[in-house]
């Protein structure tokens, strides 16, 4: 059945349309940039994103019929190329700042700094200037991390009907494959972990669990933050059995995140990756990111206390902190604790502040009645038990949520460390103070260290201050190296939800 253009445009030459200036038009047919834009809409999914939403098949066909079929009437032409041109803007938008909301998925930083990007605008300069396929790489986050995962997402793709994910592995013997057990799946593993890049093609199937497969499986473990003790439990079956159409939705997901995740604020920048527990602090000059100083870090708990994610300016250093004990944290943790066991009072180093700042460092009964009516606080006094550590970073926001050092280093030794009330433990924080204070010649490692031990709080005021950004990516480039993260706190199943909730929209073009 012939191609009806009239119909596909919801009209015919009587419809009413907007008079708009033609972009795509050459003479009576769309001219080689509408066949271009058409094409470029077509692969809008190497993006992550999905063609349908700028009715990329309807327009195709609708342009090819205009361009090949009987010359087109006025009216109708006038309707493509509107439509074409509403999709065009449309998807400039999308692929420069993103498809939804970031707050409706608990992020709670705006969108990304600087100038508004008129779509319009960027469209119409592209089409005179005859640099469409340009116009729309320079829309797309100008990150090497974004153009990473494109490539990523391309190769998760290609892999979508190998032959080494057409069945699952099988469970290992007693749930557990250590090095040197026999194993039936090896020659799956091995055909696998090729595929993935984390054993060299050429490596042949082992007798046994054993040599250059279980490093390989070191790595594929490494890559997806488990422990990497080449052991295959449940964990890691879980994670090889992931299929790669799932770990390709995974790096959309993310790609999605990066176009409303403000990364390139100024000079310098602190980014905590929550899901991957670590933390970032690197300086920019342009579109290149140099990183100064990685670090592990410990965030709120998945369960009941997550960490926001926020993007703020850090705008003082606290050393020898007080803790102000959350009313929450006093209520369902201390005052419990301290009727159970009044040493832990002083053990602690706890007061009592009232309303009027009146501190008292006596336990009683009468104290923690009041502490429960929200008439006085409780605060712990610098010292070594002093949950903060001996440094606090505060960048100020409606969540109450900072870095700061901690008297408990060894869970820094875990891989999954979300153990705190919310606020982000730092694994070095002489080093970050060092970041943050570098163009303060006078604060030497041997002052900041001295600041920190005195045991007398003291605030210094940063000036300028430096942003800090609590993000959240289940999926990176490191080190040319695709890695994956759970999904911690389950937004990333949000954000798809979100995605797929998303009205219908038609630039005008039905099928």
């Amino acid at each position: 059945m012939a191609f009806c253009l009239a119909a596909a445009l919801g009209g015919g030459a009587g419809s009413a349309w907007a008079v708009e200036p033609a972009l795509w038009l050459d003479g009576d047919r769309p001219g080689a940039q509408a066949q271009q834009a058409v094409a470029l809409l077509a692969d809008a999914a190497a993006d992550g994103l999905e063609p349908r939403d700028y009715d990329a098949p309807a327009l195709q066909r609708a342009i090819g019929a205009a361009a090949t079929g009987p010359a087109p009437e006025p009216a109708v032409l006038a309707r493509l190329d509107a439509a074409l041109t509403a999709a065009m803007q449309r998807y400039l938008a999308d692929l420069h700042a993103g498809r939804i909301d970031p707050r409706q998925i608990h992020a709670h930083f705006d969108l990304p700094r600087g100038a508004v990007f008129d779509a319009a605008a960027t469209l119409r300069s592209a089409v005179a200037a005859q640099r469409l396929p340009e116009a729309v790489s320079q829309t797309a986050p100008r990150l090497p991390l974004y153009a990473s995962l494109r490539q990523a997402l391309a190769d998760y793709r290609a892999l979508g009907e190998h032959a080494a994910w057409q069945e699952k592995l099988p469970p290992p013997p007693a749930n557990k494959l250590e090095p040197a057990q026999p194993y039936r799946g090896l020659a799956l593993l091995v055909q696998r972990l090729q595929a993935l890049g984390d054993l060299p093609a050429d490596a042949p199937v082992p007798m046994g669990y054993e040599g250059p497969l279980v490093e390989a499986m070191r790595a594929f473990q490494r890559r997806h933050g488990l422990a990497d003790d080449g052991v295959i439990g449940q964990a890691t079956l879980a994670a090889l059995n992931v299929p790669p159409a799932q770990r390709a939705r995974q790096i959309a997901l993310t790609l999605e995140r990066l176009r409303w995740t403000p990364l390139l604020q100024g000079p310098r920048m602190i980014v905590v990756n929550v899901p991957e527990f670590v933390l970032r602090a690197y300086e920019t000059r342009g579109d290149r990111i140099d990183v100064k100083l990685e670090m592990k870090v410990i965030v709120g708990r998945a369960l009941d206390t997550r960490t926001p994610l926020i993007d703020e300016d850090m705008r003082f250093i606290e050393f020898s902190p007080y803790w102000n004990v959350p009313p929450s944290i006093a209520r369902a943790e201390i005052v419990p604790r301290l009727r159970r066991d009044p040493a832990y009072f002083q053990q602690q180093g706890f007061e009592f502040v009232a309303r009027d700042g009146q501190v008292s460092a006596t336990l009683g009964t009468a104290q923690l009645e009041a502490v429960l009516r929200g008439e006085q606080r409780i605060r712990q006094r610098p010292g070594p038990a002093n949950a903060l550590g001996d440094i606090k970073f505060v960048f100020p926001n409606n969540d109450a949520i900072y870095l700061h050092h901690t008297p408990a280093p060894r869970l820094f030794e875990r891989d999954r460390r979300d153990f705190s009330h919310g606020c982000i433990r730092v694994q070095e924080p002489v080093a970050l103070a060092r970041f943050v204070l570098q163009d303060q010649a006078e604060w030497t490692e041997a002052r900041l260290r001295e600041a920190m031990s005195q045991g007398v709080s003291r605030t210094l005021r940063l000036d300028p201050p430096v942003p800090v950004l609590i993000a959240y990516a289940t999926a990176l480039v490191k080190n040319g190296r695709l890695h994956f993260f759970p999904d911690l706190y389950g937004h990333d199943r949000l954000l798809d939800q979100a995605l797929r909730r998303r009205p219908a929209w038609s630039a005008g073009v039905s099928p």
